[in-house]
């Protein structure tokens, strides 16, 4: 014998047949599209997601060994700098700043006049400064190749300030106030 509930439910899906089957077949193509197309293309997407996160990690990996390659780079050229361009003391910033700054200007034929230079000491920086103050006259080719000659010699010298007036004297035509730097180590630290 049946029980009451039984009884129920059979009539209920008799009652109902074909709302039940379109229910049923609806339930079948929910299972079949989410089988064959929403969880291949989830999984697509995570693979995607994925691959741009490795590719992300990659650069940033890539960008810190550069940063470090660099660094490194940097330091050795720095101390290339110290060693190699840079004068060694005093005496060797002063030949620079002095007798090659003569010996550029003789051979532009300039007459080379008033000198001076002082060392200048930043407590910030492990470099002292010899600042160079000279007076040349010639004529204005002159001036300019020897300007050209100093930008291009292999003494580290920088240029702070060039100042180009009429001479007074006579066989001058043009007198130039320079105003040059050139670093060299400190041995006070």
């Amino acid at each position: 014998m049946s029980s009451p509930q039984t009884v129920l439910a059979r009539r209920v899906i008799a009652e109902n047949r074909k709302p039940l089957i379109w229910l049923g077949a609806g339930l079948v193509v929910n299972v079949l599209v989410y089988a064959f197309g929403v969880y291949p293309l989830s999984q697509r997407v995570a693979n995607v997601t994925a691959a741009r996160e490795l590719a992300a990690a990659r650069l940033e990996h890539r960008q810190a060994s550069d940063a470090v390659t660099g660094k490194d780079r940097a330091v050795t050229e720095l101390a290339t700098f110290y060693q190699d361009v840079l004068p060694k003391d005093l005496s060797v910033a002063r030949r620079i700043t002095h007798l090659r700054l003569a010996q550029l200007a003789r051979m532009h034929g300039l007459r080379y006049g008033r000198a001076s230079s002082e060392p200048v000491l930043n407590k910030d920086s492990k470099l002292v400064q010899l600042r160079t103050e000279v007076t040349l006259g010639g004529s204005y080719a002159g001036v300019r190749a020897f300007l050209h000659s100093l930008e291009t010699a292999p003494e580290f010298v920088v240029i702070d300030n060039v100042a180009l007036t009429e001479s007074s004297d006579a066989g001058e035509r043009v007198e130039l106030a320079l105003a040059s730097s050139t670093y060299f180590r400190s041995t006070q630290r």
